[in-house]
């Protein structure tokens, strides 16, 4: 969350116990990882919180330079594989499961080039306007492919379920999306993030008609 400390810290109080609400709904260890994304924004939530902690006390560089790189694998490399891997262990259809796997395939691709831009090219937070903005000196040439491949693997997923209601994920993610890069596209990182983090209410009324048996094939 890119608005203050408090902000990020509480934010990850309140998605912690959405988490451990979900996880609770859980039935079998294919339902986890889906269950689970509550308390991975809660985790990333809390990252955050440490970022502003440190840019508003200067002295922990360290710190600060772990915290950073540690929320930006969380909001960059963990999430466009961990969307469409947790949507496809729910699935039980060939057809989609093959939907499912190309998705996670865009997600791994993404999530690699990622992962090895965030090793080897210097990044840094610093905040603007009571904003939290990431510094990210990654090769241009590829920003807008990497741009659309995680896109498509965090957003998409969900609209491919057979699971009755899980649009409402895919589609308040994008919404969520939508808003921050029209009103908030310096800060999208984080802004995003937050909104994104705020629809996990979806995933428990989802895994509430998951527990139910409330399944509906498209």
């Amino acid at each position: 969350m890119c608005f203050s400390a408090n902000a990020s810290f509480t934010a990850g109080v309140v998605l912690t116990t959405i988490g451990v609400v979900s996880i609770r709904k859980s039935q079998t260890r294919a339902h986890l990882l889906f269950a689970a994304i509550p308390l991975i924004f809660a985790i990333q939530q809390i990252t955050e919180g440490i970022v502003w902690l440190t840019l508003l006390n200067p002295g922990h560089t360290a710190l600060l330079k772990i915290a950073t790189v540690v929320f930006l694998m969380f909001a960059q490399v963990i999430w466009p594989l961990w969307v469409p891997i947790a949507v496809l262990f729910l699935e039980k259809g060939e057809t989609r499961k093959k939907i499912q796997k190309v998705l996670v395939g865009m997600g791994g691709l993404v999530g690699l080039y990622l992962a090895y831009c965030l090793m080897v090219y210097p990044v840094h937070a610093e905040i603007i306007g009571y904003h939290v903005t990431y510094k990210q000196d990654y090769p241009s040439r590829l920003a807008n492919i990497g741009a659309i491949l995680y896109v498509i693997a965090t957003i998409a997923p969900p609209f491919f379920s057979h699971v009755r209601r899980m649009w409402m994920l895919g589609l308040t993610v994008l919404i969520s999306y939508l808003i921050t890069e029209l009103f908030y596209e310096q800060y999208l990182v984080s802004v995003w993030c937050f909104f994104a983090s705020v629809i996990s209410i979806s995933v428990v009324v989802i895994m509430v008609e998951i527990k139910k048996g409330h399944l509906l094939n498209a």
